[in-house]
């Protein structure tokens, strides 16, 4: 089944919930990015590097990715003008 560009991050949560406690009680602190065509996923410490395996299997992934054990991959703190 294809997933629709508008259903990744749906898709990619869903997903990611399915392996969360696998993946915190061994790979806290790293990055999963999923395929969410396929389920296929990569692990690596940063996303770049998961990314670039994922599409050296997988050409034409739509990727979800997650930072283990943390609430978002990414932390944009407020700046004050």
């Amino acid at each position: 089944m294809a997933v629709e560009r508008e259903d990744i991050a749906t898709v990619g949560q869903a997903m990611y919930e399915q392996m969360r406690a696998e993946m915190e009680a061994t790979q806290w602190g790293r990055v999963v990015v999923i395929d969410v065509n396929s389920g296929d996923y990569e692990i690596a410490d940063d996303d770049l590097t998961a990314t670039l395996r994922m599409f050296e299997r997988r050409p034409n992934a739509l990727t979800w990715g997650e930072l283990v054990g943390y609430p978002a991959i990414y932390y944009m703190p407020q700046r004050f003008i």
